[in-house]
């Protein structure tokens, strides 16, 4: 039976046939990056961003990191996923929880659409970094929650629907500092604001996830499983090296792997993906899938620089992560 995405139809999200001459499950945009460091007058760098559908159009939550080096979210909207504009303004959240948590900084957005609203997680800097939570509706207006967890956390990604009547998110607990390791953990709640029934899902493996893995894109729910693309760092002699790969959750109780890749699935080789602000570095932040094509998009942030794009089906992708499995 062949995988099919569980989700809606986007029919216009950005896509390119892979090149005939190449023999990977993931291929880049041939015109990458798409979003250039500069792209903002004040911007140092835009990398490891969020998009969603919105309408017929898309809209997202960007890291720039601006020209003092601060790390900054902003807002931007595109007509095809590829050309964006971004407020050259950072996002100024209301709310009482924004007021008494304040602003230190924020970087590595996920955005997800859950019932009747799109949810944003990033990590906040409050005493270290942990998850900031905030929703929007319009992408003018972001109202901020209570940070999900304490201090240290890394990479909250939230499941696009509830599972269990909860809503879910994956994370990586952490450290004030470059984390020289971590595991990926499942939470819950009931309102967005208490999280618990924490469960383990996975640790770091060999080659290229030995050091530490977080989740990447929204998990993307298929017929054969939560699929979620997520990064591994390796430690070189030369420093942390960020790939991509992919894993099967189960659908009801998703901290349970059904298969997971052994083999890297895209891994930094272009110049611009090994020559940056932090070099050697692909980590993807986002995904569009089409439920009725199986075509995905995948936004991936590169050297912690620039924006890129590349793509893959999910029969292709889910059957390279059963065929290639560490489980």
């Amino acid at each position: 039976m062949a995988v099919k995405i569980v989700g809606p139809e986007l029919p216009n999200i950005p896509w390119e046939e892979k090149p005939k001459d190449y023999s990977g499950v993931m291929w880049r945009y041939s015109k990458n990056p798409i979003i250039l460091r500069n792209l903002l007058p004040t911007s140092n760098s835009i990398f490891n961003s969020a998009v969603v559908p919105y309408g017929e159009e898309f809209r997202g939550v960007f890291r720039c990191d601006d020209t003092r080096r601060y790390m900054q979210l902003h807002a931007g909207r595109s007509r095809d996923g590829i050309h964006w504009e971004i407020n050259p303004e950072r996002i100024h959240f209301v709310g009482e929880a924004a007021q008494e948590l304040g602003w230190e900084y924020g970087y590595d957005p996920r955005v997800v659409w859950v019932e009747d609203r799109y949810w944003v997680t990033w990590c906040n800097g409050y005493h270290g970094p942990t998850i900031g939570v905030a929703w929007t509706q319009d992408f003018e207006t972001f109202h901020q929650l209570e940070n999900a967890f304490l201090p240290y956390n890394r990479n909250g990604v939230l499941f696009p629907r509830k599972i269990r009547g909860k809503y879910a998110m994956l994370s990586r607990p952490s450290d004030r500092g470059h984390t020289p390791w971590g595991d990926m953990f499942y939470s819950e709640s009931p309102d967005m604001i208490h999280w618990g029934c924490h469960r383990f899902v996975m640790a770091p493996a060999g080659g290229w996830q030995s050091t530490k893995i977080g989740a990447g894109p929204v998990p993307i729910e298929t017929t054969e499983g939560w699929l979620l693309i997520y990064h591994g760092v390796l430690t070189s002699c030369n420093g942390f090296v960020y790939s991509a790969g992919a894993a099967l959750l189960d659908i009801e109780q998703p901290w349970k792997v059904i298969a997971r890749t052994a083999p890297y699935i895209i891994s930094p080789q272009e110049l611009y993906e090994c020559v940056g602000d932090v070099p050697n570095v692909v980590f993807p932040c986002a995904a569009l899938a089409d439920s009725a094509t199986g075509r995905i998009a995948v936004y991936y942030g590169a050297a912690d620089t620039v924006t890129g794009l590349a793509f893959c089906h999910v029969e292709e992708l889910v059957e390279f992560t059963k065929q290639n499995s560490l489980v």
